[in-house]
């Protein structure tokens, strides 16, 4: 059996967190929780515990979250019951204790039971009946030793499992005198449940690969000796050097040396990023040529890595709808069977037909009702297209946010640092009155040193570029969609575009020069000292190099309409959407009037996928249907904001995304369908008498392998 082992590395926040003197949480690893009916199995034992408040599990990452009362009940107890229903678990920060005898026993006992099934075919062959009989029983009891401690353990906690099934099956095969169809059964359901779960920790192997992205121990310069200590020993603000070749291992600030650093692993961005003092540089990415040193900004399970892993395993946590209802039919559905099965061995018996034969066809049902295949379906598709996604520098929420996004038929995008580079430049100072251009451009600096929108990054860098030295400013105001306002040198500075002037009613004189600017599509910022209009600045952008290729992508993926919804004025907005031949723009702009756009295009295209920054586009981003934030990487409050966050600012990821969300769709449909056509047709077959208990058994778990192996199609997704 596969054993999901501890690892290194940034990990999510501590397994154990005590929240107060008597609430706390523990997150643990479990061995042997491979299906739904286990899952079931394991909470029965555990929810009569007492002090024990809540319990949630994550059967593909094979992981339970315990919230429990401290002053009752401990991890060790807990751990003790959970050992009770022949599963293994160990809290997730631990290593788990070594390997017991079970599992070596169990796959020996396997073999007999194979040795059983030959000797009994030889004797067979020999003409030695009894003794065959007898070799295909001590085969089938072998084998069946582990099923029955586990069926056991299910009965315990009134659950009947596919161990349960079996064993019944299994029993009624010896009672009905088929010896080497019981020693058929226990081997291939033994050999085909060794597949399901080689093939499940496939998947599981993804979110490890996450989590072994950082190295265990880092370079460090304390106290005057240098020297390798693990990571976990690491404080902030730690000096570590971080070498050509080497991947850096926490989240730190460059402070001397030059390099280009990958951030593929992070970011999803393929080209390297030339990292200098003062650059951040982010635990998991590999270093290039240069030398780095570095200065620990982030603890291990504090990094921009770490966040990424915790909200890549909660994601795996959220149940999407279509989630939702394959587990509301597999619990119909598995007693539906069930009640079958009883009529079946009952009824015609009754009217006169031959006992063993409807009691074996009743056995046959049995195994067919087992949902497992049915239920495992829908979370290893979500799983396999959400490590996908992170691994390509997309961050998906959750299955609900990737079904949504699956759905998407309208696109909205901002346009400043989302369809434009956000680089933005100041082309020309133009004064209004008899002020000169460094004074106008001093001030508006002053003013703008203090946001952190890119017009103003712009104008404060075009500022120090021409040596002027900003004054502070005092009494800082932003002004949201428009501008910002502050007092510098005892006069009252408002710069903004050209609305908030309207609002304000500053009247802006007509200078030529503006109306120059306006035609060319560049934007004009205004500049008033004291309440009248002293100048302006030219700023202008361009499209992003990807920008047209990734909305024709997206009309190539059903997209109908693709949008652009701006607080910059006409012309600019006029220029960019022609360029990119966008569908319709929309300009001038406040945050809530976007977020009424919004509601407007998902009532007339259909639901609505909003591109944006995550901070300024924040209500725009909540009304639509989904919400994509760029640029993660680097932002806290993208991280949280967006249902997806896209690590770098790479427009492709967004196509990327979408085609993503609609091929797991594909394949969570696909995964139903095979899974209840196999159960269909064998539903069929078991009550016409055309097939055993032993095809059963590999249907059944058969159907297991075949849909997680298609599920893992979606981690070669691009």
């Amino acid at each position: 059996m596969a054993v999901a082992q501890a690892t290194g590395g940034p990990r999510p926040p501590p397994s154990v967190c005590t929240t107060c003197e008597l609430h706390a949480e523990a997150v643990f690893r479990v061995e042997g929780m491979d299906c739904n009916e286990e899952v079931v199995i394991l909470e029965r034992r555990l929810k009569p515990l007492a002090g024990l408040e809540a319990v949630s599990a994550d059967l593909v990452g094979q992981r339970l979250h315990v919230k429990y009362d401290a002053t009752k009940l401990t991890t060790a107890a807990i751990v003790d019951a959970a050992g009770q229903t022949g599963m293994r678990m160990w809290l997730e920060h631990e290593e788990p204790a070594l390997e017991g005898g079970d599992v070596a026993w169990r796959w020996r006992l396997v073999v007999v039971c194979a040795l059983g099934i030959v000797a009994g075919l030889a004797l067979v062959a020999s003409g030695r009946p009894a003794v065959s009989a007898a070799c295909f029983t001590a085969a089938a009891i072998a084998g069946g030793i582990f099923p029955a401690r586990r069926a056991a353990a299910a009965l315990r906690s009134r659950t009947l499992d596919i161990n349960t099934l079996m064993i019944v099956a299994v029993a009624g095969a010896l009672v009905l005198g088929e010896w080497l169809e019981a020693a058929a059964v226990v081997f291939l359901f033994a050999v085909a449940q060794w597949l399901e779960l080689r093939t499940m920790e496939r998947a599981r192997q993804a979110i490890r690969a996450l989590i072994d992205l950082s190295p265990r121990e880092a370079f460090v310069r304390r106290d005057g000796m240098d020297g390798r200590i693990p990571v976990d020993d690491l404080r902030v603000g730690d000096a570590i050097l971080v070498r050509p070749g080497d991947k850096v291992p926490l989240d730190g600030v460059v402070v001397a040396g030059q390099s280009d650093v990958n951030e593929a692993p992070l970011t999803g961005e393929s080209l390297p990023v030339d990292k200098a003092p003062g650059d951040d540089v982010f635990a998991g990415t590999i270093n290039g040529h240069g030398a780095l040193d570095v200065r620990v900004t982030r603890l291990v399970r504090d990094t921009r890595l770490a966040r990424i892993i915790h909200l890549v395993e909660t994601a795996q946590a959220s149940r999407a709808p279509v989630q939702t209802f394959v587990d509301r039919f597999a619990r119909v559905y598995t007693p539906a069977v069930l009640v079958l099965a009883v009529i079946v061995a009952v009824v015609p018996p009754l009217a006169g037909a031959e006992a063993s034969v409807w009691v074996y066809r009743a056995l046959v049902l049995l195994v067919i009702s087992c949902p497992c295949a049915l239920v495992i379906s829908t979370p290893v598709s979500l799983v396999a297209a959400l490590s996908a996604a992170a691994r390509n520098g997309v961050l998906v929420k959750g299955g609900v946010h990737l079904e949504r996004l699956a759905a998407v038929r309208v696109v909205a995008f901002d346009k400043t640092g989302t369809l434009t580079r956000g680089e933005l430049r100041v082309t020309g100072v133009l004064p209004l009155d008899t002020s000169s251009p460094l004074d106008v451009l001093r001030y508006a600096a002053a003013v703008e040193a203090r946001s952190e929108h890119p017009v103003a990054k712009a104008i404060v860098a075009y500022a120090r570029e021409h040596g002027i030295a900003v004054p502070p400013a005092s009494r800082f105001a932003a002004v949201p969609g428009m501008g910002a306002e502050a007092d510098v040198d005892g006069v009252r500075v408002i710069v903004g575009n050209e609305r908030l002037f309207e609002v304000r009613r500053i009247p802006v004189p007509p200078v030529a020069g503006l109306e120059r600017a306006r035609r060319a599509g560049k934007s004009v910022v205004v500049v008033s000292l004291n309440g009248t209009a002293v100048g302006a600045l030219e700023v202008a952008d361009r499209p992003r190099d990807t920008a047209r290729e990734a909305i024709g992508l997206l009309r190539e993926h059903g997209v109908r309409r693709v949008a652009m919804l701006t607080g910059d004025h006409e012309r600019t907005a006029a220029r960019i959407a022609e360029e990119l031949q966008l569908d319709e723009y929309h300009a001038g702009l406040l945050p809530e009037q976007k977020h009424g756009l919004v509601r407007s295009l998902s009532s007339r295209y259909g639901p609505v996928l909003m591109v944006g920054d995550g901070i300024n586009d924040a209500p725009a981003l909540a009304a639509a249907d989904v919400g994509i934030a760029m640029g993660a990487a680097g932002s806290d409050a993208a991280l949280e904001s967006a249902d997806v966050a896209l690590m770098s600012d790479e427009l492709l990821r967004v196509p990327y995304a979408l085609r993503l969300a609609r091929a797991t769709l594909r394949n969570v449909r696909t995964n139903v369908a095979i899974s209840l056509a196999l159960k269909a047709a064998f539903l069929v077959m078991a009550l016409t008498g055309t097939t055993t208990l032993w095809m059963a058994v590999l249907a059944d778990t058969g159907a297991s392998v075949v849909v997680v192996g298609n599920a893992l199609r979606l981690l070669r997704a691009r």
